[in-house]
């Protein structure tokens, strides 16, 4: 598989996520479903805490991903969802340096919304990753 990083400007690097990444001659394609701050069980954790929320988010997608047989560095494309922009803001560095620690650069959007699936859930992730 080749990769092609997309970035006409340069803003974006300080956020660590790229415009676009093209795929070409992908052999395998991982399309996986929203992951959040839940147990192995489904129990929401972190209530109240972005920071641990975001954490457990990523730690939960990371464990979809290896279960395909990827990781983070394979990840071309992530949508996140949260109920508090502000606040994820906040602790974006949790975010940004976790992906950077996983040599993850995706294109990316940040999308607010007024309530996910659990009503606890304070950030949602899904993530597209490429072989």
């Amino acid at each position: 598989m080749d990769r092609r990083t997309i970035n006409p400007w340069s803003w974006q690097d300080g956020f660590g996520y790229v415009q676009a990444n093209e795929v070409i001659a992908a052999h395998r394609v991982l399309y996986c479903s929203g992951q959040g701050a839940v147990d192995e069980a489904g129990a929401p954790t972190h209530i109240g805490d972005m920071r641990g929320q975001i954490g457990q988010t990523l730690d939960n997608l990371e464990t979809v991903l290896a279960g395909g047989g990827y990781s983070l560095a394979d990840v071309v494309r992530l949508t996140i969802y949260t109920t508090d922009m502000e606040q994820f803001l906040a602790v974006y560095d949790a975010f940004a340096g976790r992906l950077a620690a996983g040599d993850c650069r995706p294109s990316c959007s940040l999308v607010g919304v007024t309530r996910l699936a659990i009503p606890t859930m304070l950030v949602e992730i899904e993530a597209i990753a490429a072989r």
